[in-house]
Parts: C-alpha cells; sequence; structure tokens
C-alpha cells in the first residue's frame, strides 16, 4: 500500500503544501493518542470554559487546538491559522505560503461517550498584501482551497483528503505509524436511500424544508415511493464520511431559533472542506441557495445551511426550496 507523502507526491503536490499537510498529519496522529486513551490520560470531560461560539469546551477540545496550534506555528510554511475555538486569527509566519483553518475535534458531545469524533481541515494560499493575523487571509472563496480534510477517530484512524483532485482515504497503520491508501478515489452514489438530519429541530425548519422530510419519512406510502432510513452520529465529521463511504444526503438546514444565528455549521471550518470533499467524489454540496464552494465568506467564524452528499438526492432537495 501506498504512504500518504508519496501519493500527494504522485499528484503533483507541491514541497510546501507537503511540508504543511506533514504537519496536520503528525498533530493528528498525537490527537490520536489521546482520543485512545481516553479516562486513562484524563482528558474527557468539560472544562468551565465556553469557546467564541458560546459552547462549552471539552477538555480534549482544548488539549486538540493546542497540539494544532503548536504544530503549525512550527511550520514556516504557515503564515497564519483559523479554529473554531479562537476568537481571532492567529499569526504565523508572515511569509509562509499558505494559511489553515480547522475544527480541532467536531463532534464533541460525542467525546464522553465514546462515539465518532474527528479533526477538519482546510489551507488556502497565503494573501501577501495583508497582515500575518488579518482574516482577510480567509476571506476567500472554498473553490480556493488548496487541500481540505478530515481524520476520523474511529475503530480504526482514517484521513480522507482531497488536493484538488481525487477524493481519496488513508487508514494509520498502527505499527509502521503512517497513513496507508486504502481507498484511491472515493466515488458517492448518485442516488441514496439514507438521510442524516437531526429531527429534533423540526418544529424551527421553513415549511418547503419540513415537506421534504415529511416526503422522506412517508417512503413507499408518499410521492417519493422509495424507503429512506434515518441516520445520524452527531457529528459531521462521522455523518459526511457515511456518505462518502456509501451514499446518502447530509444537512443541517436554516432555522428560525435564533434570528441572529439563522444557521449552525460554519462555513470556513466544517462546510467548505467538506464540500471540496463531497465535490471530489461526484456528489454536490449546497446551502439552500447556492454552492457552498462559490459562496463570497464575510467574517470568520460565518455560519451557513448545508445541504451535502449523493447528487441526485440533493437535487430533489434544492428542488423543495425554490
Amino acid at each position: 500500500m501506498e504512504k500518504l507523502i508519496p501519493t500527494l507526491s504522485k499528484d503533483g503536490v507541491n514541497a510546501d503544501l507537503l511540508s504543511v499537510i506533514n504537519t496536520l498529519v503528525a498533530a493528528s496522529k498525537e490527537i490520536a493518542v489521546c482520543v485512545n486513551r481516553g479516562a486513562l490520560a484524563g482528558v474527557l470531560g468539560s472544562t468551565e470554559d465556553e469557546n467564541v461560539q458560546g459552547e462549552t469546551q471539552k477538555k480534549l477540545d482544548v488539549i486538540s487546538n493546542q497540539i494544532l496550534k503548536d504544530a503549525l506555528l512550527n511550520n514556516q510554511q504557515v503564515a497564519a491559522l483559523a479554529s473554531e475555538e479562537e476568537n481571532h486569527v492567529v499569526a504565523g509566519n508572515p511569509t509562509g505560503n499558505y494559511v489553515v483553518a480547522f475544527d480541532p475535534l467536531d463532534g464533541s458531545s460525542n467525546i464522553d461517550i465514546n462515539g465518532q469524533i474527528g479533526t477538519i481541515f482546510t489551507v488556502y494560499p497565503a494573501r501577501k498584501d495583508v497582515a500575518a493575523n488579518s482574516e482577510l487571509h480567509f476571506r476567500q472563496c472554498g473553490k480556493q482551497q488548496v487541500c481540505a480534510g478530515y481524520v476520523l477517530y474511529g475503530a480504526s484512524t482514517l484521513l480522507v483528503i482531497n488536493t484538488g483532485r481525487a477524493t481519496r482515504c488513508f487508514t494509520l497503520d498502527s505499527i509502521s505509524k503512517d497513513f496507508l491508501l486504502t481507498t484511491p478515489e472515493l466515488q458517492i452514489p448518485a442516488d441514496t436511500q439514507e438521510f442524516s438530519v437531526n429531527m429534533a429541530n423540526q418544529r424551527f425548519w421553513s415549511s418547503p424544508f419540513k415537506n421534504y422530510i415529511d416526503d422522506l419519512i412517508a417512503g413507499e406510502t408518499g410521492v417519493r415511493n422509495k424507503r429512506f432510513n434515518m441516520r445520524w452520529n452527531a457529528a459531521m465529521v462521522g455523518d459526511v464520511h457515511r456518505v462518502l463511504i456509501r451514499g446518502g444526503i447530509f444537512m443541517y438546514p436554516s432555522d428560525n431559533r435564533n434570528p441572529k444565528q439563522p444557521a449552525k455549521l460554519r462555513l470556513l471550518y466544517e462546510a467548505n472542506p467538506m464540500a471540496l470533499l463531497v465535490e471530489g467524489a461526484g456528489g454536490k454540496a449546497f446551502s439552500e441557495t447556492q454552492r457552498i464552494l462559490d459562496i463570497e465568506p464575510e467574517a470568520l467564524h460565518q455560519r451557513v445551511a448545508v445541504i451535502i452528499g449523493s447528487a441526485n438526492e440533493v437535487s430533489a432537495c434544492l428542488n423543495y426550496l425554490k
């Protein structure tokens, strides 16, 4: 089996970007050790703090964030970094060629129950016309990403990554400690019978979206004339991984709970990297109104609705929302 860096080199990834990817991978291996040790390492439970999103931080959130920060700031190719756990952009090397954004541990609610969690990351070219700590580094459309991926910490530790070509899956070998290529090219089936959505939020959804979900639930007796099954991990990284492996549609629509926060997921740290991975595997990735990778970012922690997965089913959902 091929190792990660030689595989990406064959894809034409330059040495500077390979250095950044290697740093991200090394940090993820360190996080994987913490995850695997769990209570033995004293990393479970919550802190007394909240992050910039107003969410209670888990101990492992804080540890993962620090591991990634320390590693990336030691890489001379990283001009700046942004984290879901940080209020502001963190300056790196002003002459670095890339900026990195990450969700250090997606699915925090699953930490203490040994559920699926993961690290999501994205890499953009650094802007040479702004300061190293400027948010403008990250005001780039998702289609300008040069790399996106996630590491899923589960029964095995998996790396799913796209550098502009295929979306590939690597598995961490516990003996060699290398990520080895196990799926050279992920392909999402265009049609599906599985959907992922948090049904507890349905009373806050728009009527068109409720109608779409109602028709899925109606199954063979409804207008879709097909049975659908719901799957929900409460971690985007886990739900999207399932979509990449066997198809499906993952949705986190807008809702009316809080007019100041009409959507849940972050464009920079979650929607854009996942959209690149899904499109690279033949799927579709949209907000309720446009392709996610075409959205012009307006703020560092901007939130968007997300509808991604099997191409035909995403199109079917969007038809309800017109």
